[in-house]
């Protein structure tokens, strides 16, 4: 048996988790062409590399088909409900950062906060007649984060592409959506609540709790963690 780490397939994650990899003595590289999703790990035995999306990698963690995965943290998050019971934090690797945010229109002067736009909410309802929409495609996240928060008088409605784009195209009041320069926002007339910072996400390398751990796996994850300076979580 071997163990499978799944990796990011293409871009610059890919080509910064190899890069993070490879300064640390693990060389990642990609079998034959460009279109392959599969490679290895040069420097240690036992290990294969499996290239994913992004967002496949949870998925392939939590049911154990993979025993390592790099993915962003809000990916974990949003996608795997009580992610700690199914995967393990190994270590932040220092890029990729984002943040989820909570974005309203420009010209919504009066709101500024998340009671703010508690209040707007409440009189959206009042006035149209059904609740105030806010596009996006981090459900979980979005959602505990607005409970926690005491905020109940919206909706969220999905959103996979142009997330900014659904307030102009009026599919949505607000969006809550990934962004690490803000840019896009500012060109589509939003700005970002002064507390609507749902989570700072970050590339991270993750142990699946619920893959088959053999004696060949085991010794594989400490040659890994050894090279990398990391601790092997207890109960994994």
């Amino acid at each position: 048996m071997t163990l499978k780490i799944g990796v990011p397939s293409k871009g610059r994650l890919m080509d910064k988790t190899f890069d993070w990899f490879g300064t640390r003595g693990l060389i990642m590289r990609r079998a034959g062409t460009e279109r392959e999703y599969s490679g290895a790990v040069d420097g240690i035995e036992g290990v294969d590399l499996v290239l994913l999306s992004a967002g496949e990698i949870p998925r392939e963690l939590a049911a154990g088909r993979i025993h390592l995965g790099v993915t962003g943290s809000d990916l974990i998050r949003d996608k795997l409900a009580d992610w700690p019971s199914q995967v393990a934090e190994l270590a932040r690797l220092g890029f990729g950062h984002a943040d989820l945010i909570i974005a309203v229109p420009m010209a919504w002067i009066d709101v500024d906060t998340l009671d703010d736009l508690d209040a707007a909410a409440a009189a959206f309802r009042a006035t149209h007649g059904h609740r105030l929409r806010i596009a996006t495609k981090y459900h979980r996240l979005v959602r505990d984060f607005l409970t926690e928060q005491g905020i109940a008088d919206y909706q969220l409605v999905d959103s996979q592409g142009a997330t900014e784009g659904t307030v102009k195209n009026l599919t949505a009041e607000a969006i809550a959506d990934i962004t690490s320069t803000g840019e896009t926002l500012r060109a589509n007339h939003l700005k970002i609540l002064s507390d609507g910072l749902v989570h700072s996400s970050e590339a991270t390398l993750y142990a699946a709790r619920h893959a088959e751990w053999l004696v060949a796996e085991r010794q594989a994850l400490e040659r890994i963690a050894s090279c990398l300076g990391l601790e092997v979580p207890v109960g994994l």
